[in-house]
This record gives structure tokens, C-alpha cells and sequence, in this order.
């Protein structure tokens, strides 16, 4: 409260300005500025009966009359959406258009400070300033779906993934059976396929099917996750850890997805995953045809209008997803994928290279070169090579055939021919004999076509059909010795005590 009429007394009084000042705890150009408005006023010393303190103030202060003039507001749901379009629109440019057209308008910090009021009545999403088709922020909601299986009565839980669009807050979700790398990937795949686009940017929360690594300066990518990104033309930014701010988007997303579209679907038993998934996909079409609170707009509306322009085209092929491996090169030069082993150079044994398996393909990396490739097998063949992984011994032995075997047998001599038909046909497996049909060709080599000949004469009529008689045959030089003569087996006697087959027929 104003002390003024202490003031008037003491003027009264005959005091100066500067003693009233320091009598009441004031300044002089207070006290001088109160005897001035009385003054002015016409109040004096003793004051009028009735006028006190309040009275006096209200004489010598009266309230200042407020001067309202008409200005004009801007549309604030047409300055956000030009914020979020794809080029950089600023706050600053769009006020200077605005004042262009209405010179009569606030100043820019005012423009700011009321757009600011505005924004902070509206929806979370439409808060957000993300550039349309800059993020599509990724998560998997907390909530799980049951499927039941109708041949067991077996329930399984699905996991809900859920994509939104940075700018128009657009929604994707589906179920999954699993967080695993394939549901990650595959996800993603159908996301930018229901968008019709690829964002420039894939803010992921930092799952271990996308971020094997997290850290807020380098973060380390999962490789195939990396490598859609790669196919897509987009770029992964996973958000960092334990700051939610960065990923607010999702969690906004992920919230209606779980009170919009989960929650009503809570009481239905589905019985299996095609069954859930239209559902879901039901639901989140009517959440984004949904007006947000306070708007005449929706998810949809913003997505047709600024969202789908902006996005990068999809790419002519769909991404195959593989799965990749560190692998060691075993000294038979073969690599392991789920217990079945693949070839690749035998140069490479022992060294650490990278396999990547797709569902129909197994390829093999040293660094970023390829060294080897081959169907992949789901048979009961366990060994798949290739005879140009294989060394030239290796690969000679492999070409080796039975038939190849006994042709050139027969090209040294019949008897040779002969001889290694009868030893194929004595082993088990034809393979078993390969051996001892290279050691017979050495031994051509060493001993020439007509010993070989006239000693697989002789191993045959002994029926010593092996390696090793042959070659004791020839190391011993019986191969030059003629054959004994074939004796006649005598006609058995006949006597009255010797029974004859007749002896065992039915009718004796």
C-alpha cells in the first residue's frame, strides 16, 4: 500500500521532498511524483472526510483503460503441417508470410510464444515435428495375443510389433510368433510394404534381433538386419538406451495400439495367426481413419497428404532374408551349417570366413568377396561339394568311375578287363575297390600291358582276385610261367553201398 497520505501531512507540515523520503522509507522522485497527482487532483491536506487510503490511491492511480485491437490469428493446424513437410520449412519462414499478408500481426517471438500455447493444447502426435518420411520409428508392444490351436488346445503367446510414421503417426502392427531375427526382418518387410514407401531413417529400440551392440556413438548392427536396411535404402538409428524421449513416437504408437487395437480383441479366442492378424489389421484401420482429439484430421488424412509424397520407393525385389555365421574351414576343406557341410577352395583351410544362409542358398565370405555358393540342402546329404573346391589329386580320384575302371582295364587287355570286373564285383561297394584298380594301373606302368595281362590270368584261374596277388605274381615272375593243365575230375564209382540222388526223392 502506498503510503501517500503520510505524505500530503508531512508536506503539509512544511517538510522538504527529500526529508518526506527519508521519514517514510522512499525516494524522492516517489514522494515528488505523489504531490504532483494530488496536485493534479485536487486533494490536499486534511483529506476529505471518507476518503481513505484506498480511496486516495485509486484518485491519484485510476486504472489504466485497456486498448484491445483486433489482430489476426493464423491457422495453426496449417503452420504444423507445413513444419513437418519434407523440405526445410522453418518457424521464422512461415511468420514471414504470414506478416506479409497481415502486416497488422504479432511479432515473431509473439507468433513463437502463441503457437507454443496452441501446440501444447493438442494431441501428443500431433505435437511432434518429425519431416514427413524422415522415421519410421519400430517396437514390439509389451502386451502379448494367445493363439490356441484347435487340433490341442495348446496356447501360445504372439508378440505384437508395431511401426509408426514419424510425421503423420500412421500405424502398422502384427503378430509374431517370436522376436526372433526372421520376425524382425520380415516385419519391417511388411511395414514398408503397407506404407507403400521406405523412410529415410529406422529408429529401432535397441532389441537384440536388430542391435547386438548397444552404444550411443557407434552402435554395432545386427549384419542381416544392416543388410535390409542396405536392400531398402534406408538408414538404422536405434534410439539410446534408457532415454525414451528418443523413441516417444513409438511409445505413443504402441500405446494405442495396445488400447485401440489389442484391448477390444481381449475376450476373442483365436485359433490362428492369419485369424489374429486380420483382426489387428481391422483395428488399426480404424485407428488411423480415427480424427485425433481436438482435430478434424487423421492419422490417414496426414499420411495421404505429406506422408506418402515423401517416402523413398520400394525397392524391384523383395529382401531374402539370410542368416549369417562365422565359420572355421575344417582340413576337408568343408564349413558346417546346421550338420550339413558345405565345400569351398581348399587353399582356404583353417582360415575364419562368413556364411550366409538363405532359405534356398548357402553363400561364403572372405571379407566382402564371395568364395563359394550352393543350393542349400535339406536332403539326407550331409557333404556338399564342389569338385572345383577339391585339390587336382583329390579331384582325379573323384572322377574315377566303375565303368571308367573297367574300360581302361579292358584297353590294356582282356584278361586285365577281366580281372578288375571280378574285383569290383567282390566288394561291397564298387568305391572300396578304387584303390586296388589305381594300384593295378601302377603296376601297368611299372611291369607293362602283357605281364599285367598274363597275371591277372593267373590270379583269376587261382580266384585270388586282389592287389596283392597280382602283385606277387609279377614280383615273383610267375607271370612268365605257363598254366597248369586243367584235369579231368574222375566219373565217381559205382557200388552196391553208394545211394544216388534217387535214394532222396519222395517216392523211395
Amino acid at each position: 500500500m502506498r503510503k501517500i497520505a503520510e505524505v500530503l501531512r508531512l508536506d503539509a507540515a512544511g517538510m522538504s521532498a527529500r526529508q518526506i523520503a527519508s521519514s517514510i522509507g522512499t525516494g524522492k522522485s516517489t514522494v515528488t511524483e505523489y504531490l504532483d497527482r494530488a496536485r493534479a487532483a485536487g486533494v490536499g491536506w486534511p483529506l476529505e472526510d471518507g476518503l481513505d487510503e484506498e480511496a486516495l490511491e485509486a484518485r491519484l492511480f485510476p486504472a489504466a483503460v485497456a486498448v484491445t485491437t483486433a489482430r489476426p490469428v493464423p491457422d495453426w493446424s496449417a503452420i504444423a503441417k507445413e513444419l513437418k513437410k519434407k523440405h526445410h520449412v522453418t518457424l521464422r519462414l512461415l511468420w514471414l508470410e504470414w506478416r506479409e499478408a497481415n502486416p497488422e500481426g504479432w511479432g515473431y517471438s509473439q507468433f513463437c510464444w502463441h503457437f507454443k500455447c496452441w501446440a501444447d493444447t493438442q494431441d501428443v502426435v500431433m505435437r511432434l515435428t518429425h519431416k514427413a518420411g524422415e522415421k519410421m520409428f519400430v517396437d514390439y508392444a509389451g502386451d502379448t495375443m494367445p493363439v490356441t490351436d484347435p487340433d490341442t488346445g495348446e496356447v501360445s503367446d504372439f508378440e505384437v510389433f508395431v511401426a509408426v510414421l514419424g510425421c503423420s503417426g500412421m500405424l502398422f502392427s502384427e503378430a509374431t510368433r517370436s522376436q526372433d531375427l526372421a520376425s524382425w526382418t520380415g516385419s519391417h518387410i511388411r511395414a514398408w510394404e503397407s506404407f507403400g514407401g521406405v523412410t529415410t531413417l529406422t529408429v529401432p529400440d535397441n532389441l537384440r534381433s536388430g542391435v547386438t551392440r548397444p552404444c550411443y556413438y557407434d552402435p554395432e548392427i545386427n549384419r542381416s538386419y544392416e543388410e535390409l536396411a542396405q536392400h531398402y535404402g534406408t538408414a538404422i538409428l536405434p534410439a539410446r538406451v534408457r532415454h525414451p524421449r528418443d523413441k516417444a513416437m513409438a511409445e505413443a504408437g504402441v500405446q494405442s495400439v495396445e488400447r485401440w487395437a489389442l484391448a477390444p480383441l481381449r475376450n476373442r479366442t483365436f485359433f490362428s495367426p492369419a485369424d489374429l492378424n486380420g483382426a489387428i489389421t481391422e483395428r488399426i484401420a480404424w485407428l488411423n481413419e480415427r480424427e485425433f482429439r481436438g482435430e478434424k484430421t487423421s492419422r490417414k488424412d496426414l499420411f495421404c497428404d505429406l506422408e506418402r509424397p515423401a517416402l523413398r520407393p520400394l525397392p524391384a525385389s523383395r529382401y531374402e532374408f539370410g542368416a549369417w555365421k562365422a565359420v572355421t574351414v575344417n582340413i576337408d576343406y568343408h564349413v558346417e551349417y546346421e550338420r550339413r557341410y558345405y565345400s569351398v577352395p581348399y587353399q582356404l583351410v583353417r582360415q575364419r570366413l562368413d556364411l550366409r544362409a538363405s532359405a534356398g542358398c548357402i553363400e561364403i565370405f572372405k571379407g566382402t568377396r564371395r568364395v563359394a555358393s550352393h543350393v542349400r540342402e535339406y536332403g539326407s546329404r550331409r557333404y556338399i561339394t564342389d569338385p572345383a573346391h577339391m585339390p587336382a589329386s583329390h579331384r582325379a580320384h573323384l572322377e574315377w568311375t566303375p565303368s571308367r575302371l573297367v574300360q581302361w582295364a579292358k584297353g590294356s587287355s582282356e584278361a586285365a578287363g577281366s580281372f578288375v570286373e571280378a574285383l569290383l564285383e567282390s566288394r561291397p561297394h564298387p568305391e572300396h575297390a578304387y584303390r586296388a584298380c589305381l594300384g593295378l594301373m601302377s603296376l601297368a606302368r611299372r611291369y607293362g600291358d602283357d605281364r599285367l595281362g598274363a597275371a591277372c590270368t593267373r590270379a583269376i584261374s587261382a580266384k585270388a582276385i586282389s592287389y596283392t596277388s597280382v602283385k606277387s605274381i609279377l614280383a615273383e615272375g610267375l607271370d612268365r610261367l605257363a598254366l597248369p593243365e586243367a584235369t579231368d575230375v574222375p566219373a565217381p564209382p559205382t557200388h552196391e553201398n553208394l545211394r544216388g540222388a534217387d535214394y532222396f526223392s519222395e517216392e523211395a
